[in-house]
């Protein structure tokens, strides 16, 4: 199984709003991802869709590197989230000599690909063990 990260951090764009385009890639298959986010309306799309194109291209290099087959059409977004960055804070002039706080939030973007396991027999996740007393 190959697995390969790619993580975007200090994006300026809200976590509420990214999280609203990760939750649509999420456990889509990875070309699939890059080809619906080129064709969404969000801010946060391009990035995110280069971010799912760097973790296709680190695949690659782990695959080469191993020794290992890669097609480009198993991969799959196993993980796919969202962390809130740092927050700008800035200040607006008011009325009354007042100053009205304005924030100005980042994001930290992660996507995890992974090729599918293949079913081995009576091993993984799925298996059922036999618990000794």
């Amino acid at each position: 199984m190959v697995e390969s990260m790619a993580r975007v951090r200090q994006i300026r764009v809200t976590p509420q709003k990214a999280r609203r385009v990760v939750d649509l890639i999420r456990g889509m298959r990875a070309v699939e991802a890059v080809a619906v986010l080129k064709h969404q309306p969000q801010a946060v799309s391009e990035p995110l869709g280069k971010i799912v194109a760097s973790a296709i291209a680190n695949a690659q290099v782990i695959a080469d590197r191993d020794g290992v087959f890669l097609d480009e059409t198993d991969l799959y977004v196993a993980k796919a989230f969202v962390d809130e960055g740092i927050t700008l804070k800035r200040f607006r002039p008011r009325a009354q000599g007042r100053a009205f706080r304005i924030n100005k939030r980042t994001s930290h973007i992660t996507v995890v690909l992974a090729t599918p396991d293949e079913p081995s027999l009576g091993s993984g996740p799925g298996a059922k063990q036999k618990v000794s007393k």
